[in-house]
């Protein structure tokens, strides 16, 4: 791997010019989890925009208890934690989703709730946490990317479904010029979406694989089947069922069935 791609702090912050997301970079070699790190600077409001990278997790975990796999120095694996934000979880996994995708590049798409598509296969995704503190409520935005990876580096039931940026690019990625670009695109979208929620709603609509389109959903156990029409910014995606009703389904409990 070459020298600039070995995550460094001030490699990352150098120029980076955000007004608080990455305001201090904490990077790990080794460790459990960047979301667990994280987590422990909640108690203070001003942490606010602190960002945790590490070159290899032990415990990573994604969404609904899934491991996130990868060897060391293959993936961006990072933590921001957001103490002063005003919106609600079902915008602020909207803005995340638009923020990887846009820092992702390469026709990045988004797959409802968490998933960072390329050329139809997973190549990033997000987990979001919250710890409500007595005057305020902290998120915890979890966030690995996939960037060195070969198709041999993944499990055999993945490599159907699993991608890395190098396996659909052909070209090795620099790794901090795209933890750069994760930074200032997550305080751009997050900055939108307190002000202009309307435009987190049109980039969405713009990468969503679902939009438009025959889905299948579970949500608390059940499969619901209709064509996403849309989404909202405090409820969810929006699905008109096949039955003709429509009905919303919040990220937090829902997911596109395999």
């Amino acid at each position: 791997m070459p020298e600039k791609d070995i995550l460094d702090p001030d490699k990352i912050s150098l120029n980076l010019n955000t007004k608080s997301i990455g305001k201090k970079i904490i990077v790990f070699d080794s460790t459990s989890s960047t979301n667990e790190i994280a987590a422990r600077y909640t108690n203070n409001p001003d942490n606010d925009g602190l960002a945790v990278f590490a070159e290899e997790q032990t415990a990573g975990r994604g969404r609904a208890g899934n491991k996130w796999l990868g060897k060391k120095g293959q993936s961006i694996l990072c933590s921001i934690l957001i103490t002063k934000i005003k919106i609600s979880p079902e915008l602020l996994t909207l803005t995340i989703a638009a923020a990887a995708a846009e820092a992702i590049g390469h026709k990045a798409k988004i797959k409802w709730p968490n998933d960072i598509i390329l050329n139809g296969k997973k190549v990033a995704g997000i987990l979001l946490e919250t710890k409500k503190l007595k005057s305020y409520t902290a998120y915890i935005l979890g966030i690995g990317i996939n960037c060195h990876q070969n198709i041999s580096d993944f499990p055999q039931q993945l490599q159907q479904i699993a991608t890395s940026i190098d396996i659909e690019t052909g070209i090795v990625t620099d790794r901090i010029a795209l933890a750069k670009r994760l930074l200032i695109c997550l305080e751009h979208r997050l900055e939108s979406a307190e002000k202009h929620s309307e435009k987190i709603i049109e980039k969405w609509n713009k990468l969503s694989t679902q939009l438009h389109h025959r889905i299948c959903l579970i949500y608390n156990g059940r499969k619901f089947t209709g064509t996403c029409i849309g989404v909202d910014p405090e409820k969810g995606l929006i699905v008109q069922l096949d039955s003709g009703a429509v009905r919303m389904f919040p990220a937090g409990q829902s997911s596109i069935a395999k």
